[in-house]
């Protein structure tokens, strides 16, 4: 008996510690903004709302988060809509190596990293006049996050039952009309959970756009955030932890009604 209360015991002090040790991040960051002077600690905050003031009159705020969007919401479409095309090809169509073919695009694509892969892509962008251009960004992050999509999205087509395509094909629809009306609808959970996984993973990149735009217009805020420091390097804790705010909100809306109207999952369709 006092054994099993002592484990008991410790298993809780340590889901506390654990819990304590990725909510106090959180915490600080919730309440940071609003501290007139906000440092590295734990402390009750000093309330003030100047830190979004300066924000708001910084030139590049908030037209960042919208170049963010724009080259967020753009990748995420491009990947969802590729994704959704060669998944259903892959799951449909019978080719000999198929699987191996999947599984090295994968395997690649996790190996030959961007940090490895910058320089061709910087070479190609300039000769394709692709240099400080959402469209240059758009298309080479969706490149990365092609491969994964597509093996995720194949599960859940694997999983979609294709009596319902047959008997479309029975009355004449082609194989963009059965993609478009029946398994689009069928496998719509992984379609939002692509979405948000690719918004979220342009929205936090930070190499890609740093590289491929040089005018500070078009700088998504992953990159001015790099621009809230002091000429001597020293982090002005009070801005980013406001501008970070600011920038996390539409990520966690998005995130928030996908899951309430979807729920995220990374397998499966309708089972057999």
């Amino acid at each position: 008996m006092i054994r099993h209360t002592v484990g008991r015991l410790v298993s809780t002090v340590f889901l506390a510690v654990v819990l304590a040790f990725f909510a106090l991040p959180m915490l600080w960051l919730a309440s940071a903004p609003f501290d007139d002077s906000p440092a590295i600690t734990t402390s009750v905050p000093e309330f003030t709302l100047n830190n979004f003031a300066v924000i708001l009159d910084n030139p590049y705020a908030l037209g960042s988060i919208r170049n963010s969007l724009i080259q967020g919401g753009g990748a995420a479409a491009l990947v969802v809509v590729l994704a959704a095309l060669a998944a259903y090809a892959l799951s449909r169509v019978r080719v000999p190596g198929r699987d191996v073919l999947l599984y090295l695009l994968l395997l690649l694509s996790s190996v030959v990293t961007g940090t490895a892969a910058m320089v061709p892509i910087f070479e190609l962008a300039t000769r394709l006049a692709l240099i400080d251009t959402h469209l240059g960004v758009i298309l080479v992050v969706s490149g990365g996050l092609l491969p994964a999509a597509i093996f995720i999205l194949k599960d859940f087509m694997d999983e979609t039952p294709t009596s319902y395509e047959e008997s479309a094909r029975v009355f004449g629809a082609s194989s963009l009309q059965i993609l478009r009306h029946i398994v689009m609808p069928l496998v719509r959970p992984g379609l939002a959970t692509i979405a948000v996984w690719a918004l979220a993973s342009v929205w936090g990149g930070f190499l890609f756009q740093f590289i491929l735009l040089r005018d500070p217009d078009k700088a998504p805020g992953s990159v001015i955030l790099y621009t809230l420091y002091t000429e001597g390097g020293a982090p002005k804790l009070d801005l980013i932890s406001t501008f970070s705010l600011l920038y996390s909100l539409p990520v966690v809306a998005m995130y928030l009604f996908v899951s309430q109207r979807y729920g995220f999952r990374f397998h499966g369709g309708i089972k057999r």
